[in-house]
């Protein structure tokens, strides 16, 4: 064989090599790119908690229901619309009137507290009680139709936020104080029958100076009135239909 033939032979061998190692590196690489990345499961629930709703939830007439941050859920005046599925950790009751203590409607967690204003009231003194993510104070409530010995208010302080949850009333003495609460939500009553109308709602809102100021309890036997929200001027007022939720 000739010494060109030899060189020719010996260069298709070392090229063969080459490609044939660049090929095998290649496959390798493109299989540890491809191969997914290893979670924690750890993690998950962490996940699953900074994507929890935080929200009010307007039932209708006075029902409310709170989401927390961290999932607790509290029902006040539990009695008209939907969504008591929701398993509560937490059922707060303004009076004893039948369109505001149906406890029993919503689903419950086993350690549920039930805090009534006969818990919230006691011996003319008004409780304040921290009860899982919600810090309570129970707050005057009262009208011709509503004795002050048997109905609260509630001021819930939550995921830095306070809410004042008013109950069936009219004007209060204490609403005079109510701006050094420096609340970031009112729901006032406007129904006129068994409350105030939108009229006096709208002055005592003025009064407690709220960032947002939210009517409900609206009509006797409706979940929810447009024209007699319409008919409220508070300060930012906030018109939530019932069904609907006030996220913050």
């Amino acid at each position: 064989m000739t010494k060109f033939k030899k060189l020719f032979v010996i260069l298709l061998m070392v090229t063969g090599l080459v490609f044939t190692s660049c090929g095998t590196d290649q496959t390798k690489g493109s299989k540890e790119q491809e191969e997914p990345a290893k979670t924690d499961k750890n993690e998950e629930p962490e996940r699953e908690k900074q994507t929890m709703k935080r929200e009010i939830y307007y039932q209708g007439h006075g029902s409310l229901r709170i989401t927390t941050s961290s999932g607790f859920t509290a029902y006040i005046d539990p009695f008209a619309g939907d969504g008591y599925d929701q398993p509560a950790d937490l059922i707060l009751v303004t009076h004893q009137h039948s369109d505001h203590n149906k406890t029993d409607l919503p689903a419950r967690k086993e350690n549920c507290r039930v805090w009534q204003n006969t818990d919230a009231l006691a011996d003319g003194e008004y409780k304040t009680e921290t009860i899982g993510d919600i810090t309570i104070k129970a707050v005057e409530a009262y009208n011709s139709n509503h004795p002050k010995s048997q109905c609260v208010g509630y001021i819930l302080s939550f995921d830095g936020i306070k809410v004042y949850v008013a109950g069936d009333t009219s004007t209060t003495e204490q609403m005079k104080t109510m701006p050094e609460e420096k609340l970031d939500y009112v729901f006032l009553p406007i129904d006129g029958v068994y409350n105030m109308d939108p009229a006096e709602a709208t002055e005592c809102a003025r009064l407690i100076q709220a960032k947002t100021s939210i009517p409900y309890h609206m009509a006797p036997s409706k979940l929810f009135d447009q024209k007699k929200a319409e008919q409220f001027n508070g300060p930012n007022r906030f018109i939530v239909p019932a069904g609907e939720s006030v996220r913050y």
